[in-house]
């Protein structure tokens, strides 16, 4: 799907959507857990969808309800599952190790540019603790075997989401376990997020707290933020600040972004792409650490990049940093590369450039906000669908 959008500012309050890091997380809990949970949240994505899924395969019973899931936890896992985890990183992160803990011979399917993203050093570790793991085809990865009690280690250096699959694992293990990091951690904020909601838990006996709700998401709230920031007459709302979401950082960092500054992005990958956005429409920045932001839906370096030279704007980079300038935007064509954050950071560019703003696959914003072109118009965004 393409869209077109063309130049306005857009106007009033929205409430930020549910956080898709605690839903996850959320989700997975619940499933172990001793008595049914109602979690409130009511708006869901493909990401969130293939969680629940495959939390479903392993036997758990998650039923979508009009105000968020109602999930009966699981009392005995399969001998094999088949898990389709979509296009994400997450769900087949968290998962895998899952599934290893709970001895499932299982299928995981991957869509989109999945496939590709690191599984490593977590595949290395699983093997060594006692599973077996192989690639019968390129979108496939077969799990075989069990996850042994033991000591468990592993560097922290490319992703948050193996230590969160990892700790997830060992607290369902029979017997002392331990797992120590390595090397830099990155993304931090998101472990603490995990750890908060297996605490919330009682992990690792995991005890319901009956109804729980997940807060208003800050990644996606940013974009609006940022619409903010750039002059629009945007509220947004259902945002806590002394969330444990690392992307409560937004706050901060646009208001940063009216001087030229420098920004470390190994906690907030998330964010790039709308800082970018605002920074080429203020007076600039530069990123660093941006190692980890070629291995996200897109390669997050070059489709930023793109975004802002085809939009009428100048970056540049290196293997360390990214350089973003505070020429201005003026409009232009953007492939959305099938990563939802390059279309929305590409949405709320379009306020503040002059000409029409084309979006070639604009649906990507399906995997974490499938409403968000509903929000755009509804805050006064004019733009036209078209059906390749």
């Amino acid at each position: 799907m393409d869209i077109t959008i063309q130049p306005g500012r857009l106007h009033g309050e929205l409430a930020a959507i549910p956080s898709k890091s605690q839903a996850h997380r959320y989700l997975i809990c619940a499933a172990f857990a001793d008595f049914p949970t109602t979690l409130i949240c009511p708006q869901t994505n493909r990401d969130i969808e293939a969680t629940a899924a495959c939390l479903n395969a392993l036997g758990a019973k998650i039923l979508r309800t009009q105000e968020g899931y109602r999930i009966v936890p699981i009392e005995k896992a399969p001998k094999s599952a088949v898990l389709n985890c979509c296009e994400s990183g997450s769900t087949l992160r968290f998962m895998l190790p899952i599934v290893g803990a709970l001895g499932v011979d299982a299928l995981f399917q991957m869509e989109g540019r999945l496939p590709q993203r690191p599984l490593s050093p977590l595949w290395e570790e699983m093997e060594r603790m006692g599973c077996t793991l192989s690639r019968p085809t390129e979108n496939t990865i077969r799990c075989r075997g069990k996850l042994r009690s033991g000591d468990y280690a592993i560097d922290g250096g490319v992703s948050s989401q193996f230590i969160t699959g990892l700790l997830f694992a060992t607290s369902l293990l029979d017997g002392p376990c331990s797992l120590s990091v390595t090397g830099k951690v990155e993304s931090k904020p998101y472990i603490d997020m995990t750890k908060a909601a297996m605490n919330l838990f009682g992990a690792p006996h995991y005890h319901t707290p009956g109804q729980i709700m997940v807060e208003g998401d800050w990644s996606n709230g940013a974009f609006f933020l940022a619409a903010r920031a750039l002059g629009n007459a945007v509220v947004v709302t259902n945002l806590e600040a002394d969330s444990p979401q690392g992307d409560r950082a937004a706050a901060a960092l646009l208001r940063d972004l009216e001087e030229n500054i420098t920004i470390d992005a190994s906690d907030i990958p998330d964010l790039v792409p709308i800082l970018a956005v605002v920074a080429s429409a203020k007076k600039g920045a530069v990123f660093t650490n941006i190692q980890r932001l070629r291995m996200k839906e897109s390669d997050r370096v070059a489709t930023v990049m793109e975004m802002i030279e085809n939009l009428g704007g100048t970056a540049f980079s290196t293997e360390e940093t990214l350089t973003i300038l505070g020429t201005g935007l003026t409009g232009g064509t953007v492939d959305s590369h099938n990563d939802h954050r390059i279309a929305m950071a590409t949405a709320i560019a379009s306020t503040v450039c002059a000409k029409p703003v084309k979006i070639h696959g604009a649906e990507a914003v399906n995997k974490s906000y499938p409403k968000f072109w509903e929000e755009f118009r509804r805050l006064g965004g004019h733009y036209e669908q078209h059906i390749r």
